[in-house]
């Protein structure tokens, strides 16, 4: 009788981890678990805000059509009896599962922002928020908050496509804090240049109708208000009793097996590992590929009785829109840190587009076995 291997989750990590499996192991039976019907490119969601994209990708293109999908949210996983329960109440069997249910926002450190802010982090809270400016006359003010390069690239955007929308950036530490400080005075220069507001160093107290408050007391007009901070994950994992953080995260071993589960593998966003292995690991799609790759490899390799081996890989670059004419592309050591000078400017819009494109294709390679190798991983 042939395996069956559920995967939760259908974005980098799990379309990944699911196409590689199918396209290595036919006989397996692979069937992915997502409440969404369409591939959502969470690196372009900005730009469905805007109206540049529609940030999804119809499963037809990217998935294996031997993976069985699933429109559908689970519920609960039940490790002992080796199952998964739907929201519909169906239950799925598995001998392997991959757990890829990926991360959303954080709304519960800013008093006000479950009730008026829109975030990024979510295909249904990025099209409710160009439905949102789409309705409000003209010249509103849009405050985004978070200075990471989600919020960068949200504001960037936001401000290059409507002239009428006054932008303004706000974030408690320095605007894109991990890059190095030529690529981050060019950013704040396109910044400017686009029009953009950034108060950085000031953190927000509260969000309300109509205005966001400062913790300085000063209080800013906001029309629109757009939450790009801190990520959460899913409350899945501690849900079902599996091993997590403090973050709720499923804690896993070298291999990316969750701790004391050795039926289910984690990959992408909502998992965390030893910190001397895993630790440098940002959530990212960067990330989420090769880790849904090795997470197929460790499933395949206890289909065929073998060791499976530790994950090693390491980053490459960070890649940053400002707005559809200009980019920046951060060269990065293993361990995310700067290397050499960044990429920017109209090359850097264009090296940004080729990456995005790149990412899909990977994916939907696996689908036909293709190749696909992970700095200082093995093939």
């Amino acid at each position: 009788m042939s395996a069956s291997v559920v995967v939760v989750g259908a974005g980098y990590a799990g379309v990944m981890a699911a196409n590689r499996l199918k396209s290595r192991s036919e006989d397996t039976r692979v069937i992915v678990v997502n409440p969404r019907p369409a591939f959502v490119e969470r690196i372009r969601l900005h730009q469905l805000v805007t109206g540049s994209s529609d940030a999804t990708i119809p499963f037809e293109r990217v998935l294996h059509p031997g993976v069985e999908l699933r429109v559908g949210t689970v519920e609960r996983i039940d490790p002992q009896a080796g199952s998964i329960g739907l929201g519909d109440g169906e239950h799925l069997a598995y001998d392997h599962l991959i757990y890829a249910v990926g991360s959303t926002d954080r709304r519960d450190h800013i008093p006000g922002a479950s009730e008026h802010a829109f975030s990024l982090s979510e295909f249904e809270q990025a099209h409710l928020l160009r439905l949102r400016l789409r309705a409000l006359p003209r010249p509103l003010a849009v405050t985004v908050i978070g200075g990471g390069l989600t919020g960068v690239e949200a504001a960037a955007e936001l401000a290059e496509e409507d002239p009428e929308i006054a932008v303004t950036l706000v974030s408690d530490s320095p605007v894109a804090p991990a890059l190095p400080p030529r690529t981050r005075r060019t950013i704040l220069a396109t910044l400017a240049t686009l029009g953009v507001t950034v108060i950085d160093g000031n953190r927000v107290a509260e969000i309300a109708e109509g205005k966001v408050t400062l913790a300085d007391g000063r209080i800013l007009q906001s029309d629109c208000t757009v939450l790009a901070t801190s990520f959460a994950v899913p409350d899945l994992a501690r849900r079902s009793g599996l091993e997590v953080d403090a973050d709720g995260r499923l804690l896993v071993d070298g291999t990316l097996t969750s701790l004391g589960t050795p039926s289910i593998v984690g990959a992408g966003d909502a998992v965390a590992g030893p910190p001397d292995e895993l630790g440098h690991l940002r959530m990212s799609c960067q990330a989420a590929l090769p880790m849904g790759a090795h997470a197929a490899d460790t499933v395949l390799a206890r289909l065929g009785g073998t060791e499976p081996a530790p994950l090693s890989l390491g980053f490459v670059g960070q890649c940053i829109s400002l707005g559809r004419q200009r980019g920046a592309f951060q060269p990065t050591r293993a361990d995310d840190a700067p290397a050499w000078p960044a990429v920017t400017g109209r090359a850097g819009a264009l090296v940004k587009e080729q990456i995005c494109d790149a990412t899909v294709q990977w994916m939907a390679k696996q689908a036909t076995r293709g190749s696909y190798r992970w700095r200082r991983g093995p093939h």
